[in-house]
């Protein structure tokens, strides 16, 4: 019996467990791959070798992809609104450190991704190697 117990407990634990934070599954941002890579040391992108700096990537994901340097690492946003469907806005705009949707107004910090509204900004994993930024999903 108290194997059993401990078998269900076991269970639970490992069920709880997730790679992410929040769950990054949109209705209004279809799945598209990406695998970007981006370099520093190239002057268009150079401003992400310092902190709250971000730059956005065209042609790439929904509507771009947004690479911010958070500080302590770097994040990767879709430029896509996350609570409008994807062909009623344009790309999102940058301001400082929150990146504004052109259709209501709302602003997403890029630290988080939230915004106050029902769907957070669509994330991809990034991984730097020396001054190469490589974006992912």
């Amino acid at each position: 019996m108290k194997k059993i117990w401990l078998f269900i407990v076991f269970i639970c634990v490992l069920s709880a467990c997730s790679d992410h934070e929040r769950s990054n599954k949109n209705p209004y941002i279809p799945s598209y791959a990406v695998n970007l890579s981006v370099d520093m040391n190239l002057p268009l992108y150079s401003d992400l070798k310092y902190a709250s700096n971000a730059v956005i990537v065209p042609n790439q994901g929904a509507k771009g992809i947004i690479i911010f340097n958070a500080g302590s690492g770097y994040n990767a946003f879709d430029a896509a609104c996350p609570n409008q469907e994807v062909n009623s806005c344009t790309a999102m705009t940058i301001d400082g450190i929150n990146a504004v949707c052109s259709c209501d107004k709302t602003s997403y910090s890029l630290f988080t991704g939230l915004g106050g509204k029902e769907y957070a900004l669509k994330q991809y994993k990034v991984q730097v190697t020396g001054t190469v930024i490589h974006v992912y999903n």
